[in-house]
C-alpha cells in the first residue's frame, strides 16, 4: 500500500499500546479508522486523540475473542465506511506460565485472542476486500514469540506460532488465487506498551477468581516477568512508521529488533541439524 490517504483501516486493539499509536499514525496520514478494542474508557481517548487530528473515525466497543462481535465490528464498520482498505489484527494478550499450571480457560483465552480473533476478522473481511476490485493489505500482529521459543510461556508461543503460520499460509492461498491483497506479520520484540495489563482486559467467561492458580507463586513471579520485560523494552515511539514503511515497502515479516535475529538463525538451524530445544544455549544466546 502506497498511498494511505481516505483509505480505511480497520484494527483491533486500539485502545492502548501497538493500536493506540498505529491508529494516530494513520490519521497523520489521512486514513478513515475503525477502532475496535474491549476497553472503552481508554478506547474513548485514543478515538478523542485522532479526532483532534481530524480523522474521520468510529469506534467500536467489542470482544473479539466472540465471532459474533467481530461480525458485528465489521457491519457497522461497513454501514459507516462502506469499504475496508486495510485490516490490522493487534488485539492480543500475554499470559506466562508453564503448561502444567496454567488454567485450561488461560489456553483458551489467549488462542482466542492471539489467534481466533484474527480468523474472525480476516473470514469477513478478505470476501469484503475481494469484492471492492482494488488493492488491500492485511497486517497480523504476532511477535518475536512466533518465530523463537522460550522457557516460561508455552501459550503466548503456541498462539504467536499459530498467527505466523496462519499469516504465511493465507499468504500462498492468496497468491494461488490471483487476489489482490498483500498479507504482513508484525514479530516484534519486547516494546513499551500495555501488555503486562493483561488481566485488566480479562472477559468474564475467562474468569474463575476461586481458582487458587491466581493466588500463586506461579502466577504472581509470571505476572512480575512480564511487567519487567515490557517495561524495560524498546519504546513504543517508533512503531507507527516501521508499521506504515513496511506496509509502503510491501515486506512481509516485520520485525522490530535485529538483536533477536541470532535466535532466529539458531532454531532454524537446530531444526535442520536435529538438534533439541536446550535451556543452557538459550540463556547464553539471551
Amino acid at each position: 500500500m502506497k498511498d494511505f490517504k481516505d483509505k480505511v483501516l480497520f484494527i483491533t486493539g486500539a485502545a492502548h499500546g501497538f493500536g493506540q499509536v498505529i491508529a494516530e499514525g494513520a490519521a497523520d496520514r489521512g486514513m478513515k479508522i475503525v477502532m475496535v478494542d474491549i476497553d472503552e474508557p481508554a478506547l474513548k481517548e485514543t478515538y478523542q486523540t485522532v479526532l483532534d487530528k481530524g480523522a474521520e473515525a468510529l469506534m467500536i466497543t467489542a470482544d473479539v475473542t466472540k465471532e459474533d462481535s467481530v461480525d458485528d465490528a465489521v457491519d457497522q464498520a461497513m454501514a459507516k465506511f462502506g469499504r475496508i482498505d486495510l485490516l490490522i489484527n493487534n488485539a492480543g494478550i500475554a499470559l506466562p506460565g508453564r503448561i502444567w499450571e496454567l488454567p485450561t480457560r488461560d489456553w483458551e483465552w489467549i488462542m482466542h485472542i492471539n489467534l481466533m480473533s484474527q480468523v474472525y476478522a480476516m473470514k469477513r473481511i478478505i470476501p469484503i476486500m475481494i469484492q471492492q476490485k482494488t488493492h488491500a493489505d492485511i497486517l497480523n500482529v504476532a511477535s518475536i514469540a512466533g518465530l523463537v521459543d522460550t522457557p516460561g510461556m508455552p501459550s503466548y508461543h503456541a498462539s504467536k506460532f499459530a498467527s505466523v503460520g496462519m499469516t504465511e499460509a493465507t499468504a500462498y492461498d492468496l497468491q494461488r488465487a490471483g487476489i489482490d491483497i498483500d498479507m504482513h506479520v508484525m514479530c516484534p520484540g519486547f516494546v513499551q506498551t500495555d501488555l503486562y495489563h493483561t488481566e485488566q482486559h480479562r472477559p468474564a467467561q475467562y474468569t474463575d477468581a476461586t481458582d487458587p492458580y491466581y493466588q500463586s507463586e506461579a502466577f504472581l513471579k509470571g505476572q512480575q516477568f512480564a511487567k519487567y520485560v515490557i517495561t524495560n523494552g524498546k519504546p513504543i515511539d517508533t512503531i507507527a512508521d516501521t508499521v506504515f514503511k513496511a506496509l509502503e515497502d510491501n515486506r512481509f515479516y516485520v520485525l522490530t529488533h535485529p538483536e533477536f535475529n541470532p535466535l532466529i538463525q539458531d532454531r532454524v538451524k537446530r531444526i535442520v541439524e536435529d538438534g533439541a530445544p536446550d535451556v543452557h544455549v538459550m540463556d547464553g544466546l539471551m
